[in-house]
């Protein structure tokens, strides 16, 4: 008697060791990823300064993603510029923010099927009462949006204006046009729609009736031929999407 219990102790514990050796290997075996975010972009990624980490719809995306598809995520602060240098220099291997799929990026990246999409608004100051609909009634004067955005290429080449200014963030963007040094402001409708709902932008508004005509796509974004992430990618986000997950996300930080 004394001999099968413990043969069955034996057997039990080398099943112990066998299950926690498999977990160690399926552990190890799970990719890791380090994801680039912007700490400017609320309500798709910003920092939050009580936890001091970087937070939002595209966190929450990338990290619903990493669940789904079986890996992790490392979520690192990057300015908005500096995403795609960073990523083709391997300093990280995601790109998790709101950066609209185009042509010429695509010529450098690769982008996942789409998470979301949306168009550009136009900001002015609040006592413009004017229902601007298109780009064309700016024309002569001073205009701006942010530096390495979809937004600042479009002002350029529509080269009507008298000046097309850069800024950093679309929150230096908004100061000089409440101080009345440029006509009006060009950007990511949701970011700003969400921040003047927070009263981050004062003495600003979107024009409501002006028509968006660069509606793109929102991505995740890898390093033009990684194939394995890619794919990796949009499997879990065909997952997210179909249990409703990514659906979710979106209604949480309403945009």
């Amino acid at each position: 008697m004394n001999r099968i219990v413990r043969h069955l102790h034996r057997l039990a514990l080398g099943l112990c060791i066998a299950g926690t050796a498999s977990l160690a290997a399926a552990q190890a075996a799970a990719p890791s990823y380090n994801v680039g975010a912007t700490a400017t972009g609320v309500p798709f990624t910003f920092l939050d300064v009580k936890t001091n980490s970087i937070q939002g719809m595209m966190v929450d995306t990338v990290t619903a993603v990493g669940k789904a598809g079986g890996f992790s995520v490392n979520v690192q602060q990057t300015v908005f510029s500096a995403l795609i240098p960073s990523l083709t220099a391997r300093k990280i291997d995601i790109v998790s923010a709101a950066m609209l799929k185009t042509p010429a990026r695509q010529e450098v990246v690769d982008f996942s099927d789409p998470v979301y999409s949306y168009g550009e608004g136009l900001l002015v100051k609040g006592d413009d009462t004017r229902a601007y609909v298109s780009l064309d009634e700016l024309k002569g004067e001073v205009v701006g949006a942010q530096v390495g955005t979809v937004f600042l290429d479009m002002l350029t080449k529509k080269g009507i204006f008298k000046e097309v200014r850069s800024y950093d963030s679309v929150a230096d963007m908004t100061r000089d046009l409440s101080l009345g040094r440029i006509k009006a402001g060009l950007g990511d409708q949701p970011i700003m729609a969400y921040q003047i709902r927070q009263n981050t932008f004062p003495g600003v508004k979107l024009v409501d009736s002006y028509k968006p005509v660069n509606v793109g796509d929102v991505c995740l974004v890898v390093r033009k031929g990684d194939t394995e992430t890619l794919a990796r990618l949009n499997k879990a986000i065909a997952a997210v999407k179909a249990d409703g997950t990514l659906a979710k996300i979106v209604q949480k930080w309403g945009i």
